[in-house]
């Protein structure tokens, strides 16, 4: 019997006999949603070191004060040696307190390029950095592959790489979504050309998604007219990708840029707590449309890699290598900086110059995926090769 005979054999029963271990049959009852900050985000200034003076000598232009009650610019305490952005006051810090959020400091990849387009292919092929890569194979492509009931989307202008596989997986540019132009009429003559061709099934779920997504976007506009949505930025379109999400997708990958910072990048206020005040509205908005099914809903913020520790002459920030993701859910086990940490002090630094990477981000991946979905470790190996998964507790 195959390996998804074997699977299907055992949904009566929700389990499933892989190399002669029980699991739990991989299904995709429960949402995830992936969302990548592109152009490497200084987490430094989100989930801060409040406990190191290095911290504070090494940026004496974009260091966030410590926790003070008394002063609203200052860092929010998450723990003895941790605080959080104060922009995220009224967005991430609840979901924090009430154990829905947690933080993964020293989380990277092995890839040292410190190049955008080097280190976010790295991140989303899912692959090891050494030898040859396929590019036709994303590492939430080779998730869907292992899942049961599986509804992936891409909220993106163009298909990522991390979705790529043997699965057809619709995209969808969420920031712009405007009337077909293409009409019904028109859409079943184009359908009508594929209709004994290998490319009709792509064809016909492609319209169909379309349409989908439209209704439910344009639907949901005329909902923000009457006063209930803001319409604005990434905010909107968070509210859009948990509409989806919460009434048919289950496996989603979303983007946002605006995370370079090398110039002006601003402390407790400034360029980046506006792209964090965003991105915190956004993520709250999220939740809120999810509604009751928050509780079976994980997402994971990650970025290609993290930002000099020291800043620059230009008050800004340059190119580093070890980040901090985030890991957010109505289930989680959070609340707590999760993972292997060191002090941020000097002698830590990787190169001199970056927060090390101790958390692999395919480590992480691998043990939220076979918590999420019980997938055994052979469909863990085939997500991501020669990897063990990091069991960090937070599910």
């Amino acid at each position: 019997m195959g390996r998804r005979q074997l699977l299907r054999a055992g949904l009566g029963l929700g389990l499933a006999t892989v190399a002669g271990r029980v699991w739990a049959a991989p299904q995709a009852d429960t949402r995830l949603l992936v969302v990548f900050l592109r152009g490497a985000y200084d987490a430094a200034n989100v989930v801060i070191p409040t406990g190191s003076d290095f911290y504070y000598q090494a940026r004496p232009h974009l260091a966030v004060a410590r926790p003070n009650p008394q002063d609203p610019a200052a860092a929010l305490p998450l723990d003895a040696d941790w605080g959080l952005h104060p922009a995220l006051r009224d967005t991430i810090l609840p979901l924090f307190a009430k154990g829905q959020a947690a933080f993964v400091p020293f989380a990277g990849s092995d890839d040292l390029t410190r190049s955008h387009f080097e280190t976010q292919d790295t991140i989303e092929l899912g692959q090891g950095t050494g030898g040859s890569r396929d590019y036709n194979s994303g590492f939430m492509g080779r998730l869907a592959s292992e899942l049961t009931r599986a509804r992936p989307v891409s909220f993106t202008e163009q298909m990522p790489l991390v979705f790529r596989g043997p699965e057809t997986v619709p995209n969808v540019a969420i920031n712009a979504v405007g009337k077909p132009s293409i009409d019904a009429r028109q859409a079943r003559l184009i359908a009508a050309m594929y209709r004994d061709s290998a490319l009709r099934p792509v064809v016909e779920e492609g319209f169909r998604v379309r349409d989908e997504v439209y209704h439910a976007i344009s639907d949901h506009q005329a909902q923000a007219d009457r006063g209930a949505v803001s319409p604005k930025g990434f905010e909107l379109s968070a509210r859009r990708v948990g509409r989806l999400m919460r009434d048919g997708f289950n496996l989603g990958f979303v983007d946002v840029g605006g995370w370079d910072t090398h110039v002006n990048q601003g402390a407790a206020s400034g360029y980046l707590a506006d792209r964090l005040s965003e991105l915190g509205r956004g993520l709250a908005g999220f939740v809120q449309e999810i509604g009751a099914g928050w509780s079976d809903t994980v997402v994971v913020v990650l970025s290609e890699f993290g930002r000099t520790f020291r800043e620059n002459g230009s008050r800004g920030t340059d190119h580093g290598h070890g980040s901090v993701y985030w890991v957010l859910g109505g289930s989680l086990e959070g609340g707590r900086i999760a993972g292997p940490q060191v002090r941020a002090v000097e002698a830590t630094l990787f190169q001199n110059r970056d927060y090390p990477v101790l958390t692999d981000y395919r480590a992480l991946l691998a043990d939220l995926f076979g918590r999420l979905y019980g997938l055994g470790p052979a469909s863990l190996q085939r997500i991501f090769a020669q990897v063990q998964p990091s069991h960090l507790g937070l599910l």
